[in-house]
């Protein structure tokens, strides 16, 4: 198993940029396919972007592509998230997630571990 813990999330002016980290437990980090979600109010959780135990492939949403990059240093354990040229419709909870082999990379259900999601609001 694996515990992950959500940081860098916050208040952030339409067209700036934040870094999410997501930090994970244990020492198998480098066997876990990283995920990233996010969820406005209301609405359904939505696939952002998704990286693979090794880092040499990535997913991306077409909502971000182009704005958002996803990239994981296993020998720290963490994966990350940047968001640039940010939008107000990008204003969610972000969740990471993590799963040895992700049926579907763009479905939540195909990941077995969460973190507890971290708040990022852009404001117009």
């Amino acid at each position: 198993q694996v515990q992950l813990v959500e940081s860098g999330g916050g208040l952030v002016q339409a067209g700036g940029s934040l870094r999410l980290s997501c930090a994970a437990s244990g020492r198998t980090f480098s066997t876990y396919h990283m995920a990233w979600f996010r969820q406005a109010p209301g609405k359904e959780r939505e696939f952002v972007a998704a990286v693979t135990s090794s880092g040499g492939f990535t997913y991306y949403a077409d909502s971000v592509e182009g704005r958002f990059t996803i990239s994981r240093d296993n020998a720290k354990n963490t994966a990350y998230l940047r968001l640039n040229s940010l939008k107000p419709e990008d204003t969610a909870v972000y969740y990471c997630a993590a799963d040895r082999r992700p049926t579907n990379r763009g479905l939540a259900t195909a990941y077995a571990y969460w973190g507890q999601g971290t708040q990022v609001t852009v404001s117009s």
